[in-house]
């Protein structure tokens, strides 16, 4: 083999070897050193503060809420306590309305009682009117005593608010006054009264009795 055809070898020196190490080293402590970055003294400082303001924050919300709470239960008990007085009150008013109408009814049946009393005094002269007319001898006229007690009787009533309802012959039939009990060939008009068979009584506005009619058809 001739000096041309040989290969050049390169050989690496000692020196050069270490030198290759140590930049090797110094490569990978440079990495090293990017990777710990996070955990400098700094970004931990930086993180506490943060853990603390959101402690801080939660603590004033719970506190917020404890306050909210405390006053919520203070308008609860205000309200049971305005529950229980108004409760109070009820039965109150509900004894004091009881007591009301026991009184109301109590006073109404005297009032009752009393006009019944004086409804009686005034009537019961006038039966004693028709008992002595009736111990009048056999054949004697009862008519004129009947006639005197029949007056006594009208003023009673009178006194008393109550007027009779006797229509004449030929007035108009009032259904809400009048009872129809017959209709009769009569000369009087069409539909009108022909004869009082029982007279009726009102007392005010209000019709106690109805007087019983007959009434009066067209004559065939």
């Amino acid at each position: 083999m001739s000096d041309d055809d040989a290969v050049d070898v390169e050989v690496e020196s000692p020196d050069d070897a270490a030198a290759d190490a140590a930049s090797a080293n110094g490569t990978a402590e440079a990495t090293a050193g990017e990777g710990s970055d996070a955990d400098a003294p700094g970004d931990r400082e930086a993180l506490a503060a943060a853990v603390a303001e959101h402690d801080e924050a939660l603590a004033r919300e719970v506190a917020a809420l404890e306050a909210d709470l405390a006053e919520t239960r203070e308008d609860l008990l205000d309200a049971e306590e305005e529950v229980e007085e108004l409760t109070s009150k009820l039965a109150r008013v509900k004894a004091d309305f009881s007591n009301y109408k026991q009184r109301a009814k109590r006073k109404q049946d005297e009032i009752r009682e009393r006009a019944s009393e004086a409804l009686v005094e005034r009537i019961t002269p006038v039966r004693n009117d028709l008992l002595r007319a009736l111990d009048q001898e056999e054949g004697s006229d009862l008519r004129p005593g009947v006639e005197s007690t029949l007056e006594k009787f009208d003023e009673v009533l009178a006194d008393e608010g109550v007027e009779p309802i006797d229509p004449d012959p030929g007035e108009a039939v009032d259904p809400a006054r009048h009872q129809v009990m017959l209709r009769v060939e009569s000369d009087q008009p069409e539909g009108t009264v022909h004869e009082v068979y029982e007279p009726g009584y009102e007392m005010g506005d209000r019709v106690v009795s109805e007087a019983k009619v007959t009434v009066s058809a067209d004559e065939e």
